[in-house]
């Protein structure tokens, strides 16, 4: 064997390996991508849950987001006050006064209250229920159809369908808005967690029509507007809705309410 060849090879190798090196080095460095350490404190207080609920394409897109001044320090909502307390830190800026929010649905037709028109035998989802006759068997066109899309989007396991309605679980909710995005309906809005009252309808009939279809229902009589002293509830296309900025829980609305529709939150 010729060892004057084998260190020769050997220093052939090394020397390669090592300019190669000296190259990769060079390299990185002239084509660093320059990180952005508040992007990168920001993101290690998110949650990870990239749930979309702010409106982002995930918690990295947030992230990068509030760094770069584009989204406030409390825009996750998985996160709540005190992430966006810590953000706020980390950014330099106050988080302000932010409100617990959560899933309400709009209708109290259960399987008991609301008349169905014929039997569904098609796909269990609400998505696809509206290309059936009357947008699903629901006698009230604007009621929750029951078939539960709304269940199927929340990463949360926060909302279920009981009694042929979806009901949200306050506690598990965190405001992410993928249900009320999915609901084809539209029958689910964010309210403030502690909101006194509420109104548990979506119906646009007026009277006789929402009685026909389903024993609870707002009637449009406007009977609450006339009784709330803060201007908080309005009538809009027959159905009535509380303005929770202004709302102060006093009930008069609920008390007058002749179809008993404005529910007491628990």
């Amino acid at each position: 064997m010729n060892v004057t060849a084998i260190i020769l090879a050997a220093a052939v190798v090394g020397g390669t390996g090592l300019v190669i090196g000296l190259l990769l080095g060079i390299a990185s460095e002239k084509f660093k991508v320059p990180v952005d350490e508040k992007e990168v404190a920001v993101r290690e207080l998110l949650p990870g849950n990239n749930c979309g609920g702010c409106g982002f394409a995930g918690c990295d897109a947030l992230a990068k987001a509030i760094a770069a001044g584009e989204a406030p320090v409390g825009a996750c909502p998985v996160g709540g006050p005190n992430v966006a307390a810590q953000i706020g830190e980390v950014m330099g800026v106050a988080a302000g006064d932010s409100v617990k929010q959560v899933a309400y649905v709009k209708c109290a037709g259960t399987c008991e209250k609301a008349k169905t028109k014929y039997e569904y035998n098609g796909i269990q989802d609400c998505v696809a229920a509206m290309t059936a006759p009357g947008a699903g068997p629901k006698a009230c066109t604007f009621g929750c159809t029951g078939f539960g899309s709304c269940v199927k989007a929340c990463d949360f396991d926060a909302i279920h369908i009981v009694d042929g309605i979806a009901l949200v679980d306050k506690e598990k909710c965190v405001a992410c808005g993928k249900c009320v995005a999915t609901c084809p309906k539209a029958l689910i809005e964010l309210i403030p967690y502690d909101a006194k009252y509420a109104v548990q309808c979506s119906s646009k009939e007026f009277g006789k029509d929402v009685k026909a279809v389903c024993q609870e229902g707002c009637i449009g009589c406007k009977m609450c507007t006339r009784v709330c002293e803060y201007g908080a509830i309005t009538v809009e296309n027959n159905n009535a809705h509380i303005d929770q900025t202004k709302c102060t829980g006093c009930g008069k609305c609920a008390e007058k309410c002749p179809a008993k529709i404005i529910k007491m939150q628990a």
